[in-house]
């Protein structure tokens, strides 16, 4: 298998499918997260190829993409015709399915070493500066309100009810972003992380002052 290819190949099989997309989950997040995750995988020791490819494919089946009744994965059919070894697809779907966000109170550790790098890396580029400038596109791109403080964040306690949540951008704030450093899997990614959580919090803190008109 040459890998060089495969690689280059899934490249471009995302950025036809990604690159136009206006949610956050564009070329440039799979772009990110690649280079996040094998920064994170060279620290840790996992496989780069496993990785690599993981990270490029991780939002091919992504409901919030794709829908929540998919009946096909998109990256299994993929990964199969272009002649990767059956053991190695079902290791990079499992990383997949692995990698998302399914709620405040659904435990989704994993003791898989790749899966691990994957996730911290997909995660991190959910905080930060780029986390709250993907977290308001997607917000807009779903019709979402910014605030409303009649409706109050939800620990949701199953995957069903996380899809189906319509609440305002703040929300997931404390619904997922201000989770996500105590989740990190890898030493690498809970050094990473840190520093972008504290300034998603500086950020909440000017937003509210500016929102109860204390910062005039």
């Amino acid at each position: 298998m040459n890998t060089k290819k495969l690689i280059d190949d899934a490249e471009l099989f995302v950025k036809n499918i990604l690159g136009s997309d206006g949610s956050g989950h564009d070329w440039w997040h799979i772009h990110r997260v690649r280079t996040t995750a094998l920064l994170i995988a060279k620290a840790e020791g996992a496989d780069l190829f496993i990785v690599e490819l993981a990270a490029l494919l991780h939002d091919i089946d992504d409901w919030k993409l794709v829908g929540k009744n998919i009946t096909e994965s998109n990256a299994k059919r993929w990964l199969s015709q272009n002649g990767v070894d059956p053991g190695i697809t079902e290791k990079i779907c499992a990383i997949i399915d692995g990698v998302s966000y399914k709620g405040a109170n659904v435990n989704t550790a994993t003791n898989d070493p790749e899966c691990k790098v994957v996730q911290d890396a997909d995660r991190l580029d959910a905080i930060g500066a780029i986390g709250i400038a993907r977290t308001f596109a997607y917000g807009g791109n779903r019709g979402r309100g910014i605030y409303d403080p009649a409706i109050a964040p939800v620990m949701h306690d199953n995957f069903a009810e996380y899809q189906n949540s319509n609440a305002p951008t703040i929300n997931h704030f404390y619904e997922k972003l201000l989770l996500l450093k105590d989740q990190m899997q890898t030493p690498t990614g809970r050094v990473m992380a840190k520093q972008r959580h504290d300034f998603m919090l500086r950020f909440l803190d000017q937003f509210f002052a500016e929102w109860d008109g204390r910062n005039s």
